[in-house]
Parts: structure tokens; C-alpha cells; sequence
């Protein structure tokens, strides 16, 4: 049995609505669908999500409605119309949309989660309409009664452990659910939202929780690449990688996924395919705990990511355990998180991303370290990228670190970090933003010299 996940891209319109149609009728074992709500249909246009953010926030200032309420009836309308479902049908998710502002909130923050949340939700009962007017037998399954229960923070929600045992009793079904993506419920029964990737995340819960023999996530793409091919022209699929892969790269600008989306799948120990809606019989790309590694490439691949800052601070006789703690503790105090702190015998350099900083909390926080720590020197320089070089093959290998520097450095990069894990399956270099683009095609040719 299967989970299958379909995008924005993969609903945005009643065109691809019918391409998923026919991907689920392909596979019986495809028996549990997660959505998420309509992407754009065209350049230019506007996410339901986002369309639903404004009716929150004119909500909020007591702005006129009918404008944008007109306009997500509009996105749904489109789609249930071209599947001709009825409209004392449709009329259940019009007048969803209408009563949005008269539920109660606890607070701003709580409706907010709602209302994003309900493209989603509204997205999985027209789909499952559409399914069944199809002549599948599909019901629209609800978090709630699916005992999807998370954390209480309404938009950046985790999933409660007991959850995976309730979603556990739907295994048997035999009837396809469709489960809206992107959000639980805490429990007091109010929606919570899961961070970036949401509908991602949710597949990969309901996938483990139903002990799925794969989590088939459709996108807008035939495969994960090598390298981003708005860089480099044409590069190489990766057909199998690990998660341990999956998620370096990720964390260094891979936008298939966000890296915690995978973290359910990995417990689950559940093979992940990534797949192209448009194109399903492409092979995509499969994501497991363990691959055959070819000797010939080493590295699987090569990613880059942007707007990182440094904050560099030398003292003669630098005690380091004082002077991380210190900082730390400054960081803390500021809500700051760091990424990496690469030190030499007198130095330290603090890798964070830049947009955390304001110029008034960036002056604030020097002036905090400067106090705390007297340093004989102390400045911030901006506009780092962090590139990684990613691949299960790199593990015992010699001589690739040199592979890698030389490349850089026949493109006149000037390396400012360094940085190889204990695993030996990544190495990471900070650079200049600007050296990101020209730095990943050096790469991509070094390791991928003939193809």
C-alpha cells in the first residue's frame, strides 16, 4: 500500500486535477492521498494559500471581504466545475469559505493557522468529490478523525508520537482517503499549521503511521538533480540516494525537500520516490536508508545557499570554551540561532543566516560582545553562500577534498570556511555570494567530469 502526495503545482487547476486522477487510477495500491492546496496556474499568479493570508489579515483589520472570499470560491469553483460536481456539493466548501471569520480564535495567531490551513482542507473534500465522480470509492478523511494530534503552536506545530498508533487503525482500509496536508490538530481541538514543507511533512507522517510499503511524493519535476539545473545546464539525475544525502543537500538549498519533511519516513524506515505529475512514467528519483554506491562517482551531488553571514572575532589567548559559551549565551538572548563556528589558535568566525539580523540588532549584539568579551578585534562580513559536496561514496575516499579545493580555486574562489562532518559524506566551504553559481558548475565538472 501507498501514500501518495501531490503540490500546489499538481492541483492548481482542473488540467492537473485530471492528471492526478488518472496517477491514482493507475495504482490500486495508491490508497492514501495527502494534498495540498492549488499553486499558481501561471506566472504571476497568486497561491490559494496566500490568497487565504489576506482574507486573514483583512480579517484581522476589518477590511471588506467579498473581494477575496469571491476570489477563492473562484480557484475551487474552477476545478469542481470541469469535474461537474454538483452544486449542492460545491456549496459545502463556498459556504466553508464564507463562515471562515465567524468560528472562535483564541488569538490571532490561531486563526491565522486556520485559515492557511483550510486551502488544504477544502482542496481534500472537493478532491475526493472529484474522485468519486471519477468512479473511485474515496472519502475525505480529516486530521481530527484521523488522529492526527500535534503540538500546540499554531504555525509551527510538531506531530505527537501517539499519533502514528491512530493513524495506524486505517491501514486496512480499502477505501481511498484523501487527508489535506500541512496541518493537526493540538489537544484542544484547534488547528496548528506544520512549518515549511507542511503538506510534506504530513505524507510522511501518515506514510509511517500507516506503515506504507512507499510515501510517492509528486511534484513539478522528473528527478532530483545533481545540481541545480538553473546553474548548471542539463546535469545528471539521481535516480537512488540515502536520506542522509537527501537531507545535507537539502539543508544546503535542495527545494524538493525541506529537511525535516523526511524525518517520519526515515523513522519509518518507508522508501520516499519523488515523481513528476506531469510526466509519471519518468523514474524519478528513490530515496532509502541504503544504496549501492558506484565507485565511479563518489559524489551525488552538489548545492549551494545563499544570504549567510560571519561574525569574526580575534583574541590574543582566546580561551574557546569561555568564549563559545559566552556567545552562545548572547545568541540565546537575541533569539538567535548559528549554523556553523569555525575557530583557529586566536579566532573564531559565527556562520548565521543573515536575515535573523536587523542593522539595529546586529549594532545591539556587537555591542554585547565587545562587553562580554573583549576582543581585540571584532567585524561582520555579509553575503556568504555555504556550498556542500554531498555523497555516500565519499565515505574512506582520498584526495577528493583536493578535487574539490582545486576546482575552486582554478575560479579564483576564496574559501572562507571549511568544513568536513564526522560522517565523511559531505564537506562544506563558505564562500562569497557572488563566486555561489560559478563555484557549483567548478564542482559539477570536477565529479562529473563525461557526463
Amino acid at each position: 500500500m501507498k501514500v501518495v502526495k501531490f503540490g500546489g503545482s499538481s492541483l492548481a487547476n482542473a488540467a492537473q486535477v485530471q492528471k492526478v486522477v488518472n496517477i491514482i487510477k493507475a495504482d490500486d495500491q495508491r490508497r492514501f492521498v495527502v494534498v495540498s492546496a492549488p499553486g499558481k496556474r501561471f506566472a504571476g499568479d497568486i497561491k490559494v494559500t496566500d490568497l487565504l493570508i489576506t482574507y486573514a489579515n483583512d480579517v484581522i483589520k476589518q477590511r471588506p471581504l467579498d473581494d477575496i472570499t469571491n476570489q477563492i470560491i473562484s480557484r475551487y469553483r474552477e476545478i469542481a466545475q470541469a469535474f461537474h460536481i454538483s452544486d449542492d456539493d460545491f456549496n459545502e466548501i463556498k459556504a466553508a469559505i464564507i463562515k471562515l471569520p465567524d468560528h472562535s480564535y483564541q488569538d490571532n495567531d490561531y486563526l491565522m493557522a486556520a485559515f492557511k490551513a483550510h486551502g488544504e482542507k477544502l482542496n481534500a473534500v472537493l478532491f475526493a468529490k472529484v474522485l468519486t465522480s471519477a468512479g473511485l470509492n474515496a472519502k475525505y478523511l480529516d486530521p481530527k478523525d484521523a488522529g492526527l494530534v500535534v503540538t500546540d503552536r499554531p504555525n509551527d506545530a510538531d506531530i505527537i508520537p501517539e499519533s502514528y498508533d491512530r493513524l495506524g487503525e486505517w491501514a486496512s482500509s480499502s477505501i481511498i482517503r484523501v487527508i489535506p496536508g500541512f496541518f493537526g490538530y493540538n489537544l484542544q481541538g484547534q488547528i496548528c499549521t506544520f512549518s515549511r514543507g507542511g503538506s510534506d511533512i504530513t505524507g510522511a507522517i501518515v506514510a509511517r503511521g500507516v506503515h506504507a510499503t512507499k510515501y510517492e511524493n509528486f511534484t513539478d519535476v522528473n528527478a532530483i538533480y545533481a545540481a541545480n539545473p538553473k546553474v548548471v545546464e542539463n546535469p545528471i539525475a539521481i535516480h537512488h540516494m540515502t536520506f542522509r544525502e537527501m537531507r545535507e543537500l537539502a539543508y544546503a538549498g535542495f527545494s524538493v525537500f525541506h529537511d525535516e519533511a523526511l524525518i517520519p519516513a526515515i523513522q519509518g524506515d518507508i522508501e520516499v520516490v519523488v515523481k513528476n505529475t506531469n510526466h509519471p512514467s519518468e523514474r524519478g528519483t528513490s530515496i532509502t536508508s541504503t544504496k549501492r554506491v558506484n565507485p565511479a562517482y563518489p559524489v551525488s551531488g552538489i548545492a549551494s545557499s545563499p544570504d549567510f553571514c560571519g561574525i569574526y572575532i580575534r583574541k590574543y589567548m582566546l580561551d574557546k570554551k569561555s568564549y563559545s559559551q559566552k556567545i552562545l549565551n548572547i545568541l540565546a538572548q537575541y533569539g538567535l540561532s548559528y549554523e556553523h563556528m569555525p575557530s583557529g589558535i586566536d579566532d573564531l568566525t559565527v556562520i548565521m543566516k543573515q536575515d535573523q539580523l536587523t542593522p539595529d540588532l546586529e549594532d545591539l549584539l556587537i555591542r554585547e560582545l565587545v562587553i562580554a568579551l573583549h576582543p581585540d578585534e571584532i567585524h561582520i562580513t555579509h553575503d556568504y553562500a555555504l556550498l556542500m559536496v554531498v555523497g555516500e561514496g565519499m565515505l574512506n575516499r582520498t584526495g577528493l577534498m583536493s578535487k574539490a579545493t582545486d576546482a575552486l580555486a582554478r575560479q579564483n574562489v576564496k574559501l572562507v570556511m571549511v568544513n568536513q562532518g564526522a560522517s565523511e559524506i559531505s564537506m562544506m566551504f563558505g564562500i562569497q555570494q557572488d563566486k555561489a553559481d560559478a563555484s557549483v558548475q567548478a564542482l559539477y565538472d570536477a565529479f562529473f567530469p563525461d557526463l
